[in-house]
C-alpha cells in the first residue's frame, strides 16, 4: 500500500520499485523471466541440435558396420548349428535349434538389407507389440548361448587336459632317461 499526501496509505496502490539505473532491483521481473526463458530457449535448441547430431553419427556409423555385425551374427548361428551336434539323441531340441540357427541367418540378412534407423523402428514396434514373445526369445537365446558356451569350454578343458597329461608324460620319460644314464641310480641299467 502506498502512503498519500496526507500520510494516510491508499489501498491497492503497489509502491513502484527502485530503476536499475539507481542501483535498485530491475523495474522488471518479467524482463529477467524473459532473458532467462530466451537462454533456456537456445540451450534446449542447442541440445536438440547436439543429439540430432550425435544420432547421425551413430546411425551413420551404425550403417557402416551393419555388414560386420550381420557377418557376426551369421557367424553365430552358423556355430549355434555345430553345437547342435550334441542333440542328435534329441531330436526335439535338435529341430528347436535349427530353427533358431535359421531364424538368426534371417536376422543376418535383414540386418544386410536394411538401414539401422530401419531395424530400430522395427525391434521398437515389435518389443511394444509383443513384449511377452520377446522376453521368450530372449531367454531361448539365453539358454542356447549358455548350452554354446558351455560345449566351448568342456571341449578347451579336456585340450588342455590332454595337453597336461602328455606333458606330464614326456617330462617323467626324461626323468627317468636321466635316472638311467646317471651312475649309483636305481634305474641304471635296467
Amino acid at each position: 500500500m502506498a502512503v498519500g499526501n496526507g500520510g494516510q496509505q491508499r489501498p491497492n496502490q503497489q509502491a513502484s520499485a527502485p530503476s536499475a539505473a539507481s542501483g535498485g532491483v530491475p523495474q522488471s521481473w518479467d524482463a529477467i523471466k524473459d532473458d532467462v526463458s530466451g537462454i533456456a530457449g537456445a540451450a534446449a535448441d542447442q541440445g536438440r541440435e547436439f543429439l540430432s547430431s550425435a544420432r547421425d553419427q551413430a546411425t551413420g556409423y551404425m550403417d557402416q558396420r551393419k555388414d560386420a555385425i550381420a557377418q557376426s551374427i551369421a557367424d553365430f548361428g552358423h556355430s549355434l548349428r555345430e553345437a547342435c551336434g550334441q542333440f542328435d539323441d534329441r531330436p526335439n531340441i535338435k529341430t528347436l535349434v535349427d530353427n533358431a540357427a535359421q531364424g538368426i541367418d534371417q536376422l543376418a540378412d535383414s540386418i544386410r538389407a536394411r538401414s539401422f534407423n530401419e531395424l530400430f523402428d522395427e525391434a521398437e514396434y515389435l518389443i511394444r507389440r509383443r513384449p511377452g514373445a520377446v522376453a521368450a526369445a530372449t531367454m531361448m537365446a539365453g539358454f542356447l548361448v549358455a548350452r554354446f558356451i558351455k560345449a566351448s569350454a568342456e571341449n578347451i578343458r579336456d585340450e588342455q587336459q590332454r595337453r597336461r597329461t602328455a606333458s606330464k608324460r614326456s617330462r617323467g620319460q626324461g626323468q627317468r632317461a636321466r635316472a638311467q644314464a646317471s651312475p649309483g641310480s636305481a634305474y641304471a641299467g635296467a
